[in-house]
């Protein structure tokens, strides 16, 4: 079990409970699926798990060190099961990493150890710095007024 800093914004978001695991290569978070994320029937949204599982992957790539930024390419969720409210741990470990790229793969699982859906991600590893200053660059582009206004 790894200790936890305060959760973000976006963690809270997700419903993240604690840190689970955080070593090289492998992570796994628990989330608390809340009634405010189901649809109907009392579903959790899949956007929700494809959140929880695609964070479980960011994190495993990210507990290799450096000073990367993982950036998913591209991500494929299946589902095999529906969540509901209630603890769910989204587990993930890297399948091959390269220079600039990782393949990893993760699962959900309900508190009963059943599996709710897997994934797999192409991620693209980024330095930080490069991707802060372009966060910069996009946040001066948004106070910018783009459409003048009518009258």
């Amino acid at each position: 079990m790894t200790d936890s800093p305060p959760l973000q914004d976006l963690q809270k978001t997700l419903g993240q409970q604690r840190l689970v695991t955080f070593e090289p290569g492998r992570a796994a978070i628990e989330y608390l699926a809340g009634a405010h994320m189901c649809h109907s029937g009392g579903v959790v949204q899949g956007g929700f798990i494809c959140g929880w599982i695609d964070a479980a992957m960011a994190h495993a790539a990210m507990a290799g060190g450096g000073d990367m930024t993982p950036m998913s390419l591209e991500l494929k969720v299946s589902f095999f099961a529906p969540a509901r409210p209630g603890l769910v741990l989204a587990e993930a470990w890297i399948e091959r990493a390269g220079k600039s790229t990782c393949f990893a793969e993760g699962r959900l699982l309900n508190s009963a150890g059943e599996v709710l859906a897997k994934a797999t991600s192409t991620i693209r590893l980024i330095p930080r710095a490069k991707v802060e200053a372009g966060s910069r660059a996009a946040a001066g582009w948004h106070s910018v007024r783009v459409c003048p206004r009518r009258n």
